[in-house]
């Protein structure tokens, strides 16, 4: 008796699927090669552009120009690349992570990440929609990408919030104006304040430090190895708890974005039984953190760990050159400054309430 999965048919449906895929996704796999070369030469990295920003930035080049005319044949691969792996990308995050780095960084250090991510990501929301009348997908991914974790953040949040590839963009573009001009800043900072002796901050508190509040992981590993090894490996396992933050970040968010809109689709309903929207739970979430839990038992060889790493950088690339790909400059134009001037915000109450945290948050505890 045959097998339905392996029946001819079956078998020429996949060939047809795969065939439309093709073209989108070597267009997004040749953007992602440049960018991951990119990536790896010194000029780039040691300012923390990670292959992700560098990707969206080519992709954004070459869909402006020349994917117009090839969009009729790559638009089923490049769609694939920016939602289905994508997911499967923030799902293989996990194997960067370890529930040990939590115990490594103590409970001052997790009650700052915490508060760093909850007060970032609650400011976003007050003055994007009441300050600077944004639109609530921008905020909220402009939010997302300041307060845990950069560009990934984006690209995690995106499904959940329902975001537009304009709005990514616009996200992203912030995480990498303002996580560049932390790479310097942060460094020079602590020089300064050494050569003054303004404040008592040894290097392992500036790791600290730089890991709670700046954008990116590449962004952080720059910023800490300024100043030494040892902030940078502090600085690094306090981003890596911050990234955990993540997989309940978005539940949370899922959460209360159903919540919002039963609650307005009760208002608006003239009988008042309007039916409730379900509860949309990122399963990539979830199993971004079932992925973290087993790398967390040390079962998995570390080979295919570090395969599975390289494997999770290949497809958020792609996710990201896909998303550049489908994104109009004038989409990212008409979003005027106003993102900007939140970012830059957002990056002030870093820097500044970052600072005042991480001195006395711990002397509180």
């Amino acid at each position: 008796m045959s097998t339905p999965a392996l029946s001819p048919s079956f078998l020429s449906r996949s060939g047809q699927q795969l065939l439309q895929w093709l073209p989108g996704l070597l267009l997004c796999g040749a953007i992602a090669a440049v960018a991951l070369w990119a990536a790896t030469l010194p000029a780039l990295a040691e300012r923390g552009l990670s292959a992700l920003t560098l990707a969206i930035v080519l992709g954004l080049v070459v869909g402006n120009t020349i994917y117009p005319r090839l969009a009729a044949p790559c638009a089923s691969g490049v769609g694939l690349s920016k939602a289905k792996l994508l997911r499967t990308g923030i799902v293989l995050y996990g194997l960067r992570l370890t529930f040990q780095d939590i115990g490594q960084l103590g409970w001052a250090g997790i009650a700052i990440d915490a508060v760093v991510l909850t007060s970032t990501f609650l400011l976003a929301q007050w003055l994007g929609q009441r300050v600077f009348q944004l639109d609530p997908r921008t905020t909220l991914l402009v939010g997302a990408g300041s307060s845990i974790c950069g560009a990934a953040a984006v690209l995690a949040t995106e499904p959940v919030a329902k975001g537009r590839a304009s709005d990514v963009a616009v996200a992203v573009a912030t995480v990498v104006v303002f996580g560049t001009v932390a790479t310097f800043l942060y460094p020079a900072l602590f020089a300064w304040n050494a050569a003054h002796g303004w404040l008592d901050v040894s290097a392992q508190q500036y790791g600290l430090y730089v890991g709670s509040t700046v954008h990116e992981v590449a962004q952080v590993v720059a910023a800490g190895e300024a100043v030494g090894r040892e902030a940078a490996d502090m600085a690094v396992i306090a981003k890596m708890v911050r990234v955990m933050m993540l997989a309940p970040f978005l539940l949370v968010l899922s959460w209360w974005l159903a919540r919002s809109e039963r609650q307005a689709e009760a208002g608006q309903a003239d009988s008042g039984h309007a039916t409730p929207s379900p509860i949309s739970i990122p399963w990539f979430a979830l199993g971004f953190v079932l992925v973290a839990g087993i790398h967390s038992l040390d079962v998995l060889p570390a080979p295919l760990v570090a395969v599975g790493v390289q494997l999770d950088t290949l497809l958020l690339t792609l996710a990201m050159a896909a998303l550049g790909l489908t994104t109009h400059i004038a989409a990212v134009r008409a979003a005027g400054t106003k993102p900007l001037l939140l970012a830059l915000v957002l990056f002030g109450w870093l820097l500044g309430a970052g600072l005042l945290l991480n001195l006395w948050l711990p002397q509180w505890l």
